[in-house]
C-alpha cells in the first residue's frame, strides 16, 4: 500500500512540476467541495476548509489535486479505512464504510463535471456499492484508481468506452462474476490489477491481444480453467495469477517478464523447458500446484534471477550435480516434492548467502528432514504402470462392458431376491492396478470384476458397482463426471504425511494445541514445516478393516472437492497395524478454517458480530450447494454427514465451509446381523439416510431463525413451536430480534415454510435437498430486491 501510494503521488507531483498551476475556474472548486462532501468529509481533505486557496497548491502524500489550463486533471486521495471485513454484504459498516446516504451513482456524476480529469485515485475511503454504467462519462481517464475500497457486483462493461484508459486498479475489493472479455478494446492498456477480490470463471482468450499490458494482477480470487498462451504479450513484466483456482498445464510466457507468480492453483504437467528462456526473469512461484517431472535446470541459472519457489509440487528426478545457479539468485525453496539424488553444489550450505530449503523430499541429504526413497520411488512407478497398462486397460473395459449388458437382467432379478447384509468394504473402492505384467494386470482385472459380480448377486448393491467402475475408468474415459473432475480442480493436492510431521506440527500433540474432542475423536491445530496452518482430526479405527482398505476409503474421501467443503489435505496411519491394541489410529490432515463455526457466530451479542439475516442466507445457500454435491455428484453418494451448527465452520470471508462430512466411510458401524428384506428394502434406507441429511439441515435452519435463544430450548418444543412461526405475532415472540430487523417478510416466510417441511416428523414428506437449495436461493433474491429498493 504505501509504495503503492508513493507512486502515484510521484506521478502527480511530476505532472504538477511540469504543467505548473493555474487559478481553478469556480465550477472546478464547487465540484471539488461537493466531492468532499459526498465522500463525508475525510479529516484528509481539511486543508480544503479555506476555500479561498488555490486547490492546485495544496499538495500532501493523502491529497494531491493536479490542474491544467484552469482544469482539474488529476485527483489522489487515500484515506485511512484499510481495515477489511469479513462479513460485508451490500450494507454500511460503520467506521469501515460510508454511511447508508453515500451513492456511488452520485460520485460518479459529480466526477463528470470535471471534462478534463485525467487521473483519478481514490483508495481506502470507505466507497461502497456496483460500479454504475455511467462510469464511462469520465471519457477523459488515463489513469482509474478505486482500491481498498467495498465496492461490489460485476465490472460494467461500459467502462470500455473510456478509449484512453492506461490503468486500472480495483484491489481490495468485492467486485464479482466473470472475468470481462472486452478489455483489448483498450489500445493502450499496461496496468491491469485486480487482487483480492471474488472473480471466477475463466481467464478469456482475448487477454492474448492486449499487447501493451506490462503488469496483469489478478491473485486472491477464483478465477479457474485454463491459463492461455500469454507469449505474444511482448511488453508483459509482471504476472500474478496466485491464489486461483487455475487447472491446466503452464502455458509458455512472454521473454520480457521479470516476475511469475503462479502459487496456489492446480496446475499440473511440466515446468516447460520455454521457462529456461526468461533472461530477465527474476521472480517465480509455482509452489502449491501439481507440478511433475524434473524441473529444468536452466531456471536456477537465469542470469536475473533472485528468488525461485517450486516447493510443494509432484517433481521428481534429481538436479544435475554440477548445475549452475545464477550470481543473483538469494532464495531457492524446493521442499515437499518427490526429488532424489544429491543437492547440486550450488545449492550446498555452504553458500551462506544463499537461502536453500530442501525438506520433504528423498535427498541424500539431512535425512531427518526427508522421505524414504520408496515414498518417491513408489508414484513414479505407479504412474509408469499405469501408461504402460493403458491399452490393456481400455481393451478390458470393452470386455467387462459386454460381460456386463449379458448378465444385466440377471442381476437385476436376483436382486429382487436379496438384500445387502453390510457393504463389503473390499468392494467400496479399489485401488489402481500396479503391476507392471500385462498378463498379472488382466488377471487381477478380471478377478475384480468377477469379485464384483458375486458380490451382487449376493447383495444386490447398485450403488458399489456403478461406483467401482466410475473409479477404475474414468479419468481415461474423459468420464464427464463432477466427482472424476473434482481432483483437478482441488486448491492443494492430497497428500500422505508422516506421524513426524504430525507430532512436530502440534508440538507432539501438546494439550495447548487441542481445539475440540467429539465422539469422532480429537481435534489439534498444528503448523506445518512450510507455515501452513492445518486442523487434524485424530480417529480411532478398528481393525476390523484392513489397513489397505482403510486406505482405499481414504483415497475416496480424498477425491470430495467443493468450495463450501473444508479442504482434506492428506491423511497418516499412524500404526499401520503393526501393532496388537485392535484399532488403527488414523489421522485426517484439513485446510485450517479461522474464524470459528457457524453456531458461536449465532449466539453472539455483540452488535459488530452479529450475522444479519443475508449473511446467513450466504452461509446456508453454500452449505447447502456442499451438501446437494455430497448427495448426488457423487456415486455411490454420501451421507449422514453431521450437519449440526458447530461443523460449518466460517473462513475469513464469511464464507461457510462443512467440516466433518462423510467420515461415516471411515468410522461407520458395520452391520453384523443380517437384514432381510428386498431391492426396495435397500432403497430405503438409501433414502432415509439422504432424509436424515435433510432433517439435520432443518435443525440448523431453525437455529438460523431463532438465534441465541435456539441452545435453551429441546428439540420436541422447537418443533410444537413451528405452528407458532406461521403467524406474525409468533414470528416477534420467537425470531431472533437482529433477523427480524434485517429481513424482508417475504424472505423470512419462504425460510420458515422450508424449514417446516425438512423436520417433519413423516420422513416422506420432507422435501429434497435439491428443493432446500432452490429455496434458499430464492429467498436470497428475494431480500436482495428488498435490500436494494430500501436503499434507493
Amino acid at each position: 500500500m504505501e509504495c503503492s501510494r508513493f507512486f502515484a503521488f510521484l506521478c502527480f507531483s511530476v505532472n504538477f512540476l511540469i504543467l505548473g498551476t493555474y487559478q481553478l475556474q469556480s465550477s472546478q472548486t464547487q465540484v471539488l467541495l461537493q466531492l468532499r462532501k459526498q465522500l463525508e468529509y475525510p479529516k484528509q481533505l481539511d486543508l480544503w476548509l479555506n476555500t479561498r486557496t488555490d486547490f492546485c497548491y495544496l499538495s500532501t502524500t493523502q491529497v494531491n489535486i493536479t490542474c491544467e489550463d484552469n482544469l482539474v486533471t488529476g485527483i489522489l486521495i487515500f484515506g485511512d479505512k484499510q481495515k477489511r471485513i469479513g462479513n460485508f454484504n451490500a450494507f454500511r459498516v460503520s467506521n469501515q464504510t460510508l454511511s447508508q446516504n453515500f451513492s456511488m451513482d452520485s460520485l460518479v456524476t459529480t466526477l463528470s463535471r470535471l471534462n478534463g480529469l485525467k487521473s483519478l485515485s481514490l483508495v481506502s475511503l470507505g466507497i461502497w456499492g456496483p460500479i454504475p454504467d455511467k462510469i464511462h462519462r469520465l471519457q477523459s481517464l488515463e489513469y482509474l484508481d478505486l482500491s481498498w475500497n467495498f465496492l461490489y457486483g460485476s465490472i460494467p462493461p461500459k467502462l470500455s468506452r473510456i478509449g484512453n484508459l492506461r490503468i486500472l486498479k480495483f484491489d481490495g475489493n468485492l467486485l464479482n462474476g466473470t472475468f470481462p472479455d472486452w478489455f483489448n478494446s483498450f489500445s493502450n492498456f499496461t496496468i491491469f490489477s485486480m487482487r483480492n477480490n471474488l472473480l471466477s470463471g475463466s481467464l478469456p482468450s482475448s487477454i492474448q491481444r492486449i499487447t501493451s499490458l506490462t503488469a496483469l494482477v489478478l491473485s486472491n480470487n477464483a478465477i479457474s480453467g485454463k491459463l492461455p498462451d500469454l507469449s505474444s504479450l511482448s511488453s508483459l513484466q509482471w504476472l500474478d495469477l496466485s491464489e486461483n483456482m487455475f487447472e491446466s498445464e503452464l502455458p509458455n510466457m512472454p521473454k520480457g517478464l521479470k516476475a511469475v507468480l503462479l502459487n496456489n492453483n492446480s496446475f499440473s504437467g511440466i515446468i516447460p523447458q520455454q521457462y529456461d528462456q526468461l533472461h530477465l526473469l527474476q521472480q517465480i512461484d509455482l509452489s502449491f500446484n501439481t507440478l511433475e517431472g524434473t524441473p529444468p535446470a536452466g531456471l536456477f541459472s537465469l542470469p536475473g534471477i533472485v528468488s525461485l519457489n517450486l516447493s510443494s509440487n509432484m517433481l521428481s528426478g534429481s538436479l544435475p550435480m554440477h548445475m549452475s545457479c545464477g550470481s543473483k539468485l538469494d532464495s531457492v525453496d524446493i521442499s515437499n516434492n518427490k526429488l532424489r539424488g544429491l543437492l547440486p553444489s550450488c545449492l550446498s550450505s555452504a553458500i551462506k548467502t544463499r537461502g536453500v530449503k530442501y525438506g520433504g523430499n528423498c535427498l541424500s541429504i539431512d535425512l531427518s528432514h526427508q522421505h524414504p526413497e520408496t515414498y518417491c520411488v513408489e508414484q513414479q512407478e505407479k504412474k509408469k504402470s499405469e501408461e504402460k497398462n493403458l491399452g490393456t486397460l481400455i481393451g478390458v473395459i470393452g470386455g467387462i462392458i459386454v460381460i456386463m449388458g449379458l448378465l444385466a437382467y440377471g442381476f437385476l432379478v436376483l436382486c429382487r431376491q436379496y438384500c445387502p447384509r453390510r457393504t463389503p468394504e473390499q468392494h467400496l473402492l479399489h485401488k489402481s492396478v500396479q503391476d507392471n505384467s500385462v498378463t498379472g494386470f488382466t488377471s487381477e482385472l478380471l478377478m475384480n470384476a468377477s469379485m464384483l459380480f458375486e458380490n451382487f448377486l449376493d447383495n444386490g448393491s447398485l450403488f458399489y458397482l456403478i461406483s467401482l467402475f466410475k473409479l477404475h475408468f474414468s479419468f481415461l474415459l474423459g468420464s464427464v463426471s463432477d466427482a472424476a473432475k473434482l481432483d483437478s480442480q482441488r486448491t492443494h493436492a492430497h497428500r500422505l504425511f508422516s506421524l513426524d510431521e504430525l507430532k512436530a506440527a502440534t508440538n507432539n500433540f501438546d494439550k495447548s494445541t487441542l481445539m475440540g474432542e467429539g465422539s469422532t475423536g480429537k481435534m489439534y491445530k498444528g503448523r506445518l514445516g512450510n507455515g501452513t496452518p492445518v486442523s487434524i482430526r485424530c480417529l480411532t479405527v478398528s481393525k476390523r478393516y484392513a489397513v489397505r482398505n482403510l486406505k482405499l476409503r481414504l483415497d475416496l474421501l480424498a477425491k470430495l472437492r467443493h468450495p463450501h467443503l473444508v479442504c482434506l489435505l492428506g491423511h497418516c496411519i499412524g500404526n499401520e497395524g503393526k501393532d496388537d491394541s485392535g484399532v488403527n489410529n488414523v489421522y485426517l490432515i484439513y485446510e485450517y478454517v479461522p474464524n470459528g463455526n457457524y453456531q458461536a457466530r449465532l449466539l453472539e451479542t455483540n452488535p459488530e458480530n452479529v450475522l444479519e439475516w443475508s449473511d446467513r442466507l450466504a452461509i446456508l445457500i453454500g452449505v447447502a450447494e456442499a451438501v446437494h454435491f455430497l448427495h448426488t455428484e457423487i456415486i455411490p453418494g454420501f451421507f449422514n454427514n453431521r450437519l449440526k451448527a458447530n461443523n460449518i465452520l466460517l473462513n475469513e470471508h464469511q464464507m461457510g465451509k462443512l467440516s466433518d462430512y462423510g467420515l461415516s466411510i471411515v468410522v461407520q458401524e458395520i452391520d453384523e446381523h443380517k437384514v432381510d428384506g428386498d431391492l426396495e428394502s435397500c432403497v430405503h434406507r438409501q433414502i432415509k439416510s439422504m432424509e436424515d441429511d435433510v432433517y439435520s439441515f432443518g435443525l440448523i435452519l431453525l437455529q438460523s431463525l431463532i438465534g441465541p435463544s435456539f441452545s435453551l430450548r429441546n428439540e420436541t418444543f422447537l418443533l410444537n413451536e413451528m405452528v407458532s412461526l406461521g403467524t406474525l405475532d409468533g414470528q416477534r415472540r420467537i425470531v431472533d430480534p437482529t433477523v427480524l430487523a434485517s429481513c424482508s417478510q417475504e424472505s423470512l416466510s419462504i425460510i420458515i415454510s422450508i424449514a417446516n417441511k425438512c423436520i417433519s416428523p413423516e420422513s416422506s414428506t420432507r422435501p429434497s435437498f435439491e428443493d432446500v437449495l432452490w429455496n434458499l436461493q430464492h429467498a436470497a433474491e428475494v431480500q436482495a430486491t428488498a435490500d436494494g429498493e430500501q436503499r434507493f
